[in-house]
């Protein structure tokens, strides 16, 4: 058998040893509170993706629960709390679409709305 250097269809490439997994990752970025809801962005399923780019930064698509929210900075500065020590470089993409709507929060997120007094 000749290596041609070609990739083989729907074979996966080896993760970078050095990078966090995304799974490490997703678990520290539930340190990220929405500081209207009192709930973690992960739960409230405002994470719309998580990868690593060509550059090796992480790259981490989310969304608010409203377009007109005027916190991303507040979000911008708790995932740089929450990723410090985890990541080296990462960059935060705001996601429009497909719209939040309460159907995306985890039942552990509804379980802490309702300790939160919400209705849901």
């Amino acid at each position: 058998m000749t290596d041609t250097g070609t990739t083989e269809p729907n074979q996966v490439e080896p993760v970078n040893p050095a990078q966090t997994s995304l799974e490490d990752v997703e678990e520290a970025l539930k340190d990220v509170i929405d500081p209207e809801l009192g709930v973690n962005v992960v739960d409230l399923g405002l994470l719309y993706g998580l990868r690593y780019g060509d550059d090796g930064a992480l790259l981490i698509d989310m969304t608010l629960t409203t377009a007109a929210c005027p916190l991303t900075d507040v979000i911008e500065e708790q995932t740089g709390q929450a990723l410090d020590g985890i990541v080296d470089e990462w960059r935060l993409n705001w996601v429009w679409m497909p719209p939040w709507g309460p159907e995306r929060i985890t039942e552990d997120g509804r379980d802490q709305m309702r300790a939160l007094g919400f209705n849901i």
